[in-house]
């Protein structure tokens, strides 16, 4: 076998593993290996592709966003698309991003970047009509998503009805869904008391509150929701 066919090989196995991992975190909310872990593996197939951008599949993990909607759920479509972030792990690679933002911009000038912590949730867009909380839907793939307004009108920090006048006709707000700490330990402890399987981790309990068909089980768990920017605002 040629050092290519090795490579290609070696490539889908990767996105194979990588594949196995988003479903058991994302559509399971039942990860087997830890976030480091995960970053890990994803970060390894970057470098490859990037090295060797021929062998770059369509189907490949890293030419998509999140997961696919789940079954049971209606489908949202994101009028903009809910990208998502990136990582990096070494100074060089927050310079070489410094380098290309003053290649895009055309200067020379150096950039002021300021970091602020992430809430690991499960990101969520919130569409308002007149002042009425419409739909909220999950990222999904990025440009399609889960409607899960129905458990998303429990969540008590998320209005139903905004207020005030000065909004636009239809709002679109997008932030992260999530639960405290406080309120994960509280919910872990009552599921070993019930027999029940506990949680992973405070994101993965956001998520599969937020992906239940009865909302009466969002309802129960201690869900809170921070939103950071709008997508679409009209009128």
């Amino acid at each position: 076998m040629s050092a290519t066919a090795d490579l290609a090989a070696k490539l889908e196995q990767l996105r194979a593993t990588i594949g196995h991992h988003d479903y058991r975190y994302y559509v399971l909310d039942d990860p087997e290996i830890s976030d480091a872990e995960y970053d890990r593996l994803f970060r390894e197939l970057v470098d490859l592709e990037s090295a060797n951008p021929e062998l770059i599949t369509p189907d490949s993990p890293t030419q998509r966003v999140g997961g696919v909607p789940q079954a049971g759920f209606a489908t949202v479509e994101h009028a903009i698309p809910m990208l998502s972030l990136d990582n990096v792990f070494a100074l060089d690679e927050l310079h070489d991003f410094g380098r290309r933002l003053n290649a895009r911009l055309d200067q020379d000038e150096s950039i002021t970047f300021s970091a602020e912590p992430k809430l690991d949730g499960m990101a969520i867009s919130i569409r308002y009509e007149a002042g009425l909380l419409a739909v909220a839907a999950t990222r999904g793939d990025g440009r399609t998503g889960e409607d899960v307004t129905h458990n998303v009108r429990t969540i008590g920090a998320v209005p139903l009805r905004l207020i005030g006048k000065d909004f636009p006709d239809i709002l679109e707000v997008r932030g992260e869904v999530f639960m405290p700490r406080a309120g994960f330990a509280e919910l872990n402890q009552r599921a070993i008391e019930n027999g029940e399987k506990a949680f992973a981790n405070p994101r993965n309990a956001a998520a599969g509150s937020l992906r239940q068909l009865d909302p009466k089980v969002a309802a129960s768990r201690p869900l809170s929701i921070f939103v950071y920017g709008t997508g679409v605002a009209v009128g």
